[in-house]
């Protein structure tokens, strides 16, 4: 038996030159973008030096952070969006 699923992808999920980062976007690809962990550090985004992130990093969505942390989402995302 073949399989022949297609995973779906979104121009949104997509950091390098295509998409846009969103509020579902892991910190893990956000981070991936060139000067992106500056703008994060600059907003006041704690998770790049706590050492406990490094174990989840792949799953801390920027929106559930800067919920949780009280942080503009919107400024942050436009920061990062900004970035070449």
């Amino acid at each position: 038996m073949k399989i022949t699923a297609k995973i779906p992808t979104t121009k949104s999920s997509r950091i390098h030159g295509i998409g846009k980062i969103n509020a579902g976007t892991t910190l893990a690809k956000i981070v991936e973008k060139k000067g992106a962990a500056e703008v994060l550090n600059e907003n006041g985004v704690p998770c790049l030096s706590c050492p406990m992130s490094q174990f989840e990093i792949d799953k801390l969505e920027i929106g559930k952070v800067c919920k949780m942390y009280g942080l503009n989402l919107k400024k942050i995302l436009d920061g990062v969006n900004k970035l070449k």
